[in-house]
Order: structure tokens, then C-alpha cells, then sequence
């Protein structure tokens, strides 16, 4: 089976000796289709139990057809401009021989849309697929298909400036020695993170074997970050990391086979790849709006925190009359709610910030950004960029213009409706993004869960729910009846919703769960949107199958967390406290880090943790002394129960049985709940 990521998708694993520190982490990740083309049947073999496209979903793809101008093949000449060389057999992999990446995996997706995927998210696919080394301008080289995102690189005065380098060590060091056997051998004189998510900055370790000058360190790298950019970096989706990593799976696919009736990319590349992941710490940081001389190559920057990540930026190249976009803007509707989980993005931020970008780059003769292929001559660079900034700006405002009429989100979704000239611009649709949950999250932005509606209030728990629904419609029985009709008649939203409440109601009903599955089936081969469809299909996957039973080792992420800051990690454990358990108890516990001489004092009382960084206190139940990499080493599984207990660097002072005691008040989540069962 495939790996993939977050982006994007990092399960834990327990098995520590403070597994509740490892389940308390996680880091997101992150030629061919011709003009006028037509459905093909899929008649693959599928041992996934994947159901063939019935007629209703091969008749809702056709219909689409007709609907978008696919006539117009200009992105398939833009993606393939200036293109210098591809890797013939593109496979990553590491240390120890697993493929951490493989190209190769996609090379199914050629010619006409199969009746199981969507044509525009097939055309989609089919431009992600183009990959290798392509000259964007004079002195800017793109490298694509590598990773999730692009690798783009500048060339300096003395040697290359690289901007964003790939989520993987192994994948950033494959794409950048592929750059020098084309171009000649460079050293490296800057690294550029544009922005927080870890496809833009996890592979930059990956650059500095055998890469930097001749005697060279690191201290002769420029490395250069928005403002914030490692307070985000390290501490991104910490809090709620066990549910995020858990729904990034479906997001991405993870379990899916390669193919056509399973994942075929993400919409904003293919997938993330996932092995040892890294981080710098910036030596330069932009704070606001400036120009800067890199190597000898002037960069304008604009901060545009806030929009798609918290801490980003993007820049200008005024001798080449280049733009990067970094994730502002990219051949796709992007996410204001990503369904892996996060906090909802700014609409009205992010449109306003391309509106800047496009006011200010009005001379630009070539746009190029962190995900997709670039953009030539002004106008089409235009469009693009009004485009963009109005999708989001139009979603906002309609939603907000609905919400104020009454209407719920469900209801807002359900209307709202793209003007024709976005609906009809393909880097506007709904490939990653898409405008009905992004209509739910300006509601949610504004005015949270509640719709209003009483009965929303405090409605019963799902399980007791669906019993009451199932004996009110007459039984398992007639569900199932109930539902084949509606399968038959390809209402399958319906289908899926009424055999659900059978599911809930009894997840042993092995005719209610492949109903539903085959219900998701259709759903997804319909999707435009590449996460909804891995979302569908990967509830169908564990209808089957199962859901999974272990995670994946936080072992990669090893750099990053050393780099993450200790209170992340005690607000986290804050959130792992047990309440009821923790009724009427009360400790106190020191954890002081030998080598970063910091002392941190622990005290639960009322069932809450707090913690706040002071010297040892004398009244405490016991004293943890533990150097910051052990900890760290804890937290992913590297060091074990015996390696602690012999270790130099951990000693532990007072009451073994009261520390004992402290954390057994604490969860310890696998990562790997159930979502499409109870």
C-alpha cells in the first residue's frame, strides 16, 4: 500500500514510556488529457471491494463534460513550458530501502477520464502528473512532481537560492541533486521558507549533504521565514494532533490503493511524502513589507500571514519580473476549512491580500508559486490573480449575506452558487477546497457551531439516536429496503444518510455497512473535490476493512520536535488529564531539563493542569530530571522503559508512587478511532 502524509497525515504510535506525550504530537502534513475527452468504462479488477461506476454516476460525470471548457488546453502548455529533464523512474527512498515516495505510482492517470473519477478532477490529475526540471525565467528553475509541492530555485551570485524545500530530507536532496546533474554543481546560498506547513520547509536537511560551499557551515546559509514562521512550524496542530492525524487518513487517502476506483492525487499535487522531516532555524526574518538583497538578487516581500498559513510570505523578482505566489494563490480553490481539522482561515484576509499582491505586481511577466505550474504575460497572470482573490471574496460575502437571512449552513452550502465566470475558470474549482464547506466555514468564522435551531441544542448521542430512528422506520428490514431503492435511483446523499443511522445503530450488520459503502463509492468516483473523494472512499475502505490498527512512528519527526517548544508539550499533557479521575486530587511535580537548566513546576488541583516555567519548588511530590533530548526521545518512541530507567540523563527525586500516580490521570490515545462505525 502506498505511504502518504501534511501536509498532512501522521498517526501516533504508543508504546513509550509516557505514551501520552507521543499521542499528544503530530505534524501536517502535507502529458496526457486531451481537449473534448470522454468517459472510458473502468473495468479494472479492484481487490479493495470497490463497486464499478453504476450508470447515474457515469451519466453525472458525462453531464460535466458539457458544463466546463475543456477545450481549453493553455495549462496543459503552461505546465510543460520550459521543460529541461525528468527522472525516467521517479522513486524516493531511504536509509533503509522503503519508498517514501513514488511517482511512478500515478502513471495509470493518462488519457480519458475512467467513468470512476470525475473528468475535471482526472484533467486535474493529469497536469499534476507532468513533473521533472523546468526553466520558469531567466535564473528560476522549478523542480515539480518531487514531493507534494514544488521545489523552486534562484540562481545567486554565488550559488543557488532554494525556496521551499520539500516536506522529506530524502525527497529534497533527490530533487536538488537532479537540479545540479542538469544545471552543474552550485553550493547553496539561501533557503526560503514561505511558509508554515511542513511541504515547504520539512526536506531542508535534505539540502545541506554535500551541497553547501566547499569548508562551508551552516552559518554561511541565509535562511530566510515570515515573521512567526517557527512558532507556527513547530507548534501546528499539537493541541488537537490525535484527531487531526486520525482525519488527515481520509483527507489523504492513506489506506487507498493508487488507481483508478481509489486515490489519485490530491487536487493540489498528488500526495505528501512522508520520512524524515526537518527544520532551520531562519536567520533572517520578514516582519513586514521590505526588499531584500539575496546573493545579489533582489527580492520584494509581502506578508500575507493570515491567509492560507498563519506565518507566510510572498515576493517579487524585479529583474526577472517574476512573482511567487508561495500557497496565496495556486491552479486551484483552495481550503478556508481543511477536513483534516484546523481553525477556520480569513476569507476576506486572504482575498485582500491577493488584491494587494495584484495592485503591486501589475508589471509581472511570470507567475510562479509553491504548488502547480506557472503563468506567462500579464493578462492571463491578471485573470488569474482577480480570480482567485474573488472566489474567496464571493464566498465570503454570499455566506455572510445568507447567514444574516437565517439560513444554516447546511442550507448556505446547499445555495450557494459560483458566478459563471469562476464556475468556468478551471484554478477556481473545487480540486482541494471546495465552496460549499467553504461557505460552512465563514458561518462557522462568524457565528460558530450552533445553527440556532433548538432541537441542535443538545440533541441525543448518535448511537441512542440511530436505535430510535431504526425502530421507528420499521426495523433493520426496511432500512435496507429503503436504501437499495435509493441506490437504485442514484440518490445516493440519501442512501448514505438513511443506512447510516443502521450503521450507527448496529455496526455488525455487514448489508447495512456495504450499502453505505457502496453508497460512498459513487459518492467519490462524483467528487471534483480530491479530498472529498479520499474522504468517501476511504469510509468505504474501512467499512470493509476496517479501520486501522496502529499508527505511524513520530520517529521522523525528531528534528522538528527538539526544535518545538517545551510548553507546547505540558499544555498538551493539560489536555490529556482525565477529569473524573482527577476529581478531589492534588500534585505537584517538578520536570527540570538538565541540559537547558529550565525547571518547569506542574500543579493539578481542581482537575486542571498548569504549568509555568520557575525554579524547583520544594514542596513538590517528586522531581523528574530528564535532559530535553530523552524527553524528546520519549515522546517518539526511541528511548524505552529501560533505556530510562539505566539512563545518566533522567533522575527522578521524591515519590516514585505519587509520579506513578500523576500519570495514571492521563489519556493515552491510540490516534486510530473509529470514524464511520461507533
Amino acid at each position: 500500500m502506498p505511504n502518504q502524509s501534511s501536509q498532512c497525515c501522521f498517526p501516533f504510535t504508543s508504546g513509550t514510556s509516557l505514551p501520552l506525550l507521543a499521542a499528544s504530537l503530530t505534524a501536517i502534513l502535507l502529458a496526457g488529457c486531451q481537449p473534448n475527452q470522454t468517459i472510458t468504462d473502468d473495468s479494472s479488477n479492484d481487490d479493495y471491494g470497490f463497486t464499478a461506476a453504476s450508470s447515474h454516476t457515469i451519466n453525472a460525470n458525462k453531464a460535466l463534460l458539457d458544463e466546463l471548457p475543456f477545450a481549453d488546453t493553455q495549462d496543459f502548455t503552461d505546465a510543460k513550458r520550459g521543460f529541461i529533464a525528468r527522472m525516467p523512474k521517479l522513486v524516493v527512498t531511504d536509509g533503509q530501502g522503503k519508498t517514501i515516495w513514488d511517482r511512478t505510482a500515478y502513471d495509470f492517470i493518462t488519457g480519458e477520464a475512467p467513468s470512476s473519477v470525475n473528468p475535471s478532477l482526472w484533467r486535474q490529475a493529469t497536469l499534476n502528473n507532468i513533473d521533472g526540471l523546468f526553466k520558469v525565467t531567466e535564473g528560476v528553475y522549478q523542480l515539480r512532481g518531487f514531493d507534494l509541492a514544488n521545489m523552486t530555485v534562484i540562481a545567486g551570485k554565488t550559488g543557488w537560492i532554494v525556496v521551499d524545500p520539500l516536506t522529506t530530507a530524502e525527497t529534497a536532496k533527490t530533487a536538488f541533486d537532479f537540479l545540479n546533474q542538469q544545471l552543474g554543481q552550485r553550493p547553496i546560498s539561501a533557503i526560503l521558507f514561505t511558509h508554515s506547513h511542513m511541504d515547504h520547509f520539512g526536506g531542508a536537511l535534505g539540502l545541506l549533504e554535500n551541497n553547501t560551499k566547499k569548508n562551508s557551515s551552516l552559518k554561511e546559509i541565509d535562511i530566510i521565514a515570515p515573521a512567526g514562521f517557527m512558532h507556527e512550524a513547530t507548534s501546528e496542530n499539537v493541541m488537537a494532533g490525535t484527531a487531526m492525524s486520525r482525519r488527515a487518513m481520509y483527507m489523504y487517502g492513506k489506506q487507498l490503493p493508487r488507481s483508478a476506483r481509489g486515490h489519485i492525487g490530491s487536487g493540489l499535487g498528488k500526495e505528501p511524502a512522508f520520512g524524515q522531516f526537518g527544520i532551520l532555524n531562519p536567520t533572517t526574518v520578514i516582519e513586514h513589507d521590505s526588499t531584500q538583497l539575496i546573493d545579489g538578487v533582489p527580492f520584494e516581500f509581502q506578508i500575507v500571514s493570515g491567509s492560507e498559513a498563519p506565518a507566510e510570505f510572498t515576493f517579487y523578482l524585479p529583474e526577472q519580473q517574476a512573482y511567487c505566489g508561495a500557497e496565496l494563490v495556486s491552479k486551484n480553490m483552495h481550503n478556508l476549512y481543511t477536513l483534516r481539522g484546523a481553525k477556520v482561515r480569513d476569507a476576506l484576509t486572504w482575498s485582500n491580500s491577493i488584491d494587494k499582491a495584484l495592485n503591486a505586481q501589475r508589471d509581472t511577466k511570470v507567475y510562479f508559486g509553491s504548488h502547480h505550474w506557472p503563468i506567462w504575460g500579464q493578462e492571463p497572470i491578471n485573470h488569474f490573480l482577480e480570480t482567485q482573490r474573488d472566489t474567496y471574496k464571493y464566498i465570503h460575502d454570499q455566506s455572510v449575506r445568507m447567514l444574516n437571512a437565517g439560513l444554516t449552513p447546511a442550507e448556505i452550502a446547499e445555495a450557494i452558487e459560483m458566478p459563471p465566470v469562476l464556475a468556468n475558470t478551471f484554478s477556481s474549482r473545487g480540486y482541494y477546497g471546495t465552496a460549499k464547506h467553504n461557505a460552512k466555514a465563514v458561518y462557522q468564522a462568524y457565528l460558530g457551531w450552533y445553527d440556532a435551531n433548538p432541537v441542535n441544542l443538545n440533541p441525543l448521542p448518535a448511537v441512542e439516536s440511530a436505535e430510535k430512528y431504526v425502530a421507528l422506520m420499521g426495523g433493520a428490514d426496511n432500512i435496507i429496503k429503503q436504501t437499495e431503492i435509493a441506490i437504485a435511483d442514484g440518490e445516493y446523499r440519501w442512501a448514505a444518510e438513511l443506512i447510516n443511522h443502521l450503521v450507527v445503530a448496529d455496526d455488525s450488520n455487514s448489508r447495512a455497512k456495504e450499502l453505505l459503502a457502496s453508497s460512498y463509492d459513487q459518492l467519490g468516483y462524483q467528487a471534483e473535490s480530491a479530498p472529498w473523494r479520499d474522504v468517501y472512499l476511504s469510509a468505504a475502505y474501512e467499512l470493509r476493512h476496517g479501520s486501522p490498527e496502529t499508527g505511524i512512528d513520530l520517529a521522523s519527526m525528531k528534528q522538528i520536535l527538539l526544535r518545538s517548544p517545551v510548553e507546547n508539550f505540558l499544555q498538551s499533557m493539560a489536555s490529556r488529564v482525565i477529569g473524573p479521575k482527577a476529581f478531589g486530587e492534588e500534585f505537584e511535580l517538578n520536570i527540570y531539563f538538565t541540559d537547558l537548566d529550565n525547571n518547569y513546576v506542574l500543579t493539578l488541583k481542581n482537575a486542571v493542569l498548569h504549568h509555568k516555567l520557575a525554579p524547583k519548588s520544594s514542596t513538590a511530590n517528586a522531581t523528574l530530571n530528564i535532559s530535553h533530548e530523552l524527553f524528546i526521545d520519549l515522546i517518539i518512541g526511541k528511548a524505552g522503559v529501560k533505556d530510562v530507567l539505566f539512563s545518566d540523563e533522567l533522575e527522578i527525586e521524591g515519590s516514585k508512587i505519587d509520579l506513578a500516580s500523576f500519570f495514571s490521570k492521563l489519556d493515552k490515545p491510540k490516534g486510530v478511532f473509529n470514524i464511520v462505525t461507533p
